[in-house]
């Protein structure tokens, strides 16, 4: 009797380690349901063409949580990866075909995974305000945190780090003017340059130009104050 005590003690304790298995593993797969859920909700929520890293959906999950929903969902086919940490919610156009990210989306995906701020400059300044129509294959923001690039496909985004100068009208129209009017050269300048930026210039925009001279070169600078008058 003892022995068969004994015997059945031991099957319902295994019985209820079996059951309490089986029930985290229901609740584990419930969970990342759920997380799998609000990934899809995200990523939805955000237009096509979207460029994320795993920083984004952080407060969703652990980070383990969220890397196996986005695993899942680039098998699916609904995101792709362009290099490790780095994915894009791509348009399928239907004369075009898949649509590459832009990269403005793959500079702010990558600031914001490194809490930096970004400044276009060079041909991309240029190409951003109008007065150039050629979208460089190499693309340049300057940046107050480390230099970085990233290749997708044969364009590449590079992060260059720069002076404190530099990123004072980061973010600002002014600032976006300074590097496109630096990369075209006081020469180059002409009526049609200024009719063009100063269509774009709105009254806050002026007043705050007025307020940026003092980080424009001494030409650029005057351009801006005739812009601004």
């Amino acid at each position: 009797m003892f022995l068969g005590t004994n015997r059945g003690r031991k099957f319902g304790l295994f019985l209820s380690q079996k059951q309490g298995i089986i029930c985290d593993k229901m609740a584990m797969r419930k969970q990342q349901h759920s997380i799998d859920s609000k990934v899809l909700n995200r990523i939805y929520g955000h237009r096509g063409g979207w460029v994320f890293t795993p920083a984004h959906f952080h407060d969703l999950g652990s980070r383990a949580a969220v890397a196996a929903a986005l695993k899942r969902h680039k098998k699916s086919g609904l995101i792709r990866q362009l290099k490790r940490g780095l994915y894009h919610h791509p348009i399928d156009h239907p004369t075009f075909g898949r649509i590459p990210p832009s990269p403005d989306a793959i500079a702010r995906a990558v600031a914001s995974r490194y809490a930096v701020r970004l400044q276009p400059t060079g041909a991309y300044a240029a190409n951003i305000l109008g007065l150039s129509e050629q979208v460089p294959t190499r693309i340049v923001f300057l940046t107050d945190g480390p230099s970085r690039r990233v290749k997708v496909g044969q364009q590449e985004v590079v992060l260059k780090g720069t002076t404190p100068r530099n990123m004072a009208t980061a973010g600002r129209k002014s600032g976006t003017m300074i590097q496109a009017l630096r990369h075209i050269g006081q020469r180059n300048v002409n009526d049609k340059t200024l009719a063009i930026l100063k269509h774009q210039l709105t009254r806050q925009d002026k007043a705050q130009a007025l307020k940026d001279l003092r980080y424009a070169p001494g030409w650029i600078a005057d351009i801006l104050r005739r812009l601004a008058a």
